[in-house]
């Protein structure tokens, strides 16, 4: 039940009344205590006014008016004398003496609380005004057992009656509560349940009715969020059937592609001039559109697993990936350089980084071709305290404005003519997979950078999939 925050309202209702009485409990003892005290200086003063009323009083009739004061002595100031009116032997030294004409709220509280503590019996001096202003002043000696009964009695009673008030308090505040926020709250949950459901029905969409305003404000953001969320699941769906589309589309072009590279290579072998000079242009044009059909299908069926994360070694993946480029650059004197600290590891999964590394120099490579100038590409491979970096930097030309502008989407941030730019995206893509990023750091005419940053700290990501 406590589990619930109804419950837990009724719980926390029930402590802060009972809190609450708590601190009345305390001045209503000792006012108790107070009263009590001044009704025993009342009646020793009426016994005292007997006695003064008729100065021969036997023995035992001033012992009675004691008993019935609940009083041992008692002494009255009248015109600045100080006078023993009543008196009886005392079976206890007087152990403290209260004055009640001054005494302060907190002195009271603080006497009241004593009183309670203090078990054993004993004799105190209590003094006090008279009343009807029949003299200066009043005092007496008494016991304090009487006291101390009537002020565990009187709050035993005050105790019972403040659970009594805290129950019936916490029992309809529990129920207003249920009705005014338990209820409609549940209601929003039964409605985000029905949406998770199917969010794709719109008529599962809530409709914001609640009367109390911060209620109100959520209903109105759940219902602006599972709109969108509808929506972009519709675009979702219809994208994806676009793409189905496309998918297929690209597939049967590239077929029809590649019989038309073949009648290309025939047509090669012509001897006619003008077709010879219109060849090369038709093989470059089939081959950008098949290489695109490609690429689009590579994209399309893209479902990279996570990555199987171990401590691998950089320079032999980065060897591998240099190895494969410099037979493809040796014809345009291209140089390709490396430096990587010798046994330096890294946490990655080796066949992933591999084509993020190889598609950066691929690009620098095919870059630095176009310009039919000699170049160099260097790949640098550091680390910190907090990851590792590896950077791909080129002495060419540069990207184009359109190429930054779009950088890592696919279908537009080509650098080349021709080209679709999912190299660069399916990278990116892949970095991210491991926790990192894929930053261009600097272009220019002087040359490009790229880095690859990769954390060291292990997420719960990289727990999951290591």
């Amino acid at each position: 039940m406590f589990n619930s925050l109804s419950g837990r309202f009724l719980l926390l209702t029930i402590l802060f009344v009972m809190l609450a009485e708590v601190l009345i409990f305390l001045p209503s003892v000792a006012r108790f205590r107070e009263d009590f005290l001044l009704s025993r200086l009342e009646r020793a003063q009426i016994a005292s006014l007997a006695l003064l009323a008729e100065d021969m009083l036997d023995e035992e009739l001033e012992q009675e008016l004691l008993e019935n004061a609940g009083v041992y002595n008692v002494v009255l100031r009248r015109n600045e004398m100080r006078q023993l009116i009543l008196s009886s032997p005392i079976p206890a030294p007087v152990m403290d003496t209260f004055d009640l004409r001054n005494a302060s709220a907190l002195e009271l509280i603080r006497d009241a609380v004593m009183c309670l503590w203090k078990t054993e019996s004993q004799v105190i001096r209590v003094i006090g005004d008279p009343v009807q202003e029949a003299g200066l002043l009043i005092e007496v000696t008494m016991n304090t057992v009487a006291l101390r009964e009537a002020m565990i009695d009187y709050g035993i009673r005050i105790l019972i009656l403040s659970a009594m008030i805290s129950i019936v308090t916490a029992f309809f505040l529990f129920l207003a509560v249920r009705s005014v926020l338990v209820t409609p709250i549940k209601r929003v949950v039964s409605h985000m349940q029905s949406y998770a459901a199917q969010p794709e029905d719109a008529r599962r969409i809530i409709a914001p009715e609640s009367t109390v305003r911060e209620l109100r404000e959520a209903e109105d953001a759940l219902q602006s969020m599972q709109t969108q969320l509808t929506g972009a699941l519709r675009q979702k769906e219809r994208l994806a059937q676009l793409g189905g589309a496309v998918a297929k589309v690209s597939h049967d072009l590239r077929n029809i592609l590649t019989t038309a590279q073949l009648f290309t290579d025939r047509v090669e072998a012509s001897e006619d001039p003008a077709v010879r000079r219109v060849v090369p242009k038709l093989v470059n044009s089939i081959r950008r559109a098949v290489h695109l059909c490609e690429g689009t299908l590579a994209f399309g069926k893209s479902e990279e697993p996570p990555p199987a994360l171990s401590m691998v070694d950089l320079a032999s993946i980065i060897d591998d990936v240099v190895d494969s480029e410099r037979l493809a650059g040796a014809e345009h004197n291209l140089k390709i350089e490396t430096e990587i600290a010798a046994g330096m590891v890294i946490r990655a999964d080796s066949e992933q980084l591999y084509r993020v590394i190889s598609n950066l120099v691929r690009n620098a490579r095919q870059a630095i071709a176009a310009t039919q100038k000699p170049g160099s590409i260097r790949v640098v491979g550091r680390e910190d305290t907090d990851g590792w970096m590896i950077d791909v930097v080129d002495t060419g030309p540069g990207l184009p404005p359109k190429a930054q502008q779009y950088l890592f989407r696919p279908f537009q941030g080509g650098a080349r003519k021709g080209g679709t730019g999912l190299g660069l995206a399916i990278a990116a893509e892949l970095v991210r997979g491991h926790g990192g990023q894929l930053d261009l750091v600097q272009t220019g005419p002087g040359g490009t950078r790229f880095r690859i940053a990769l954390p060291k700290a292990i997420d719960r990501y990289e727990t999951s999939v290591a």
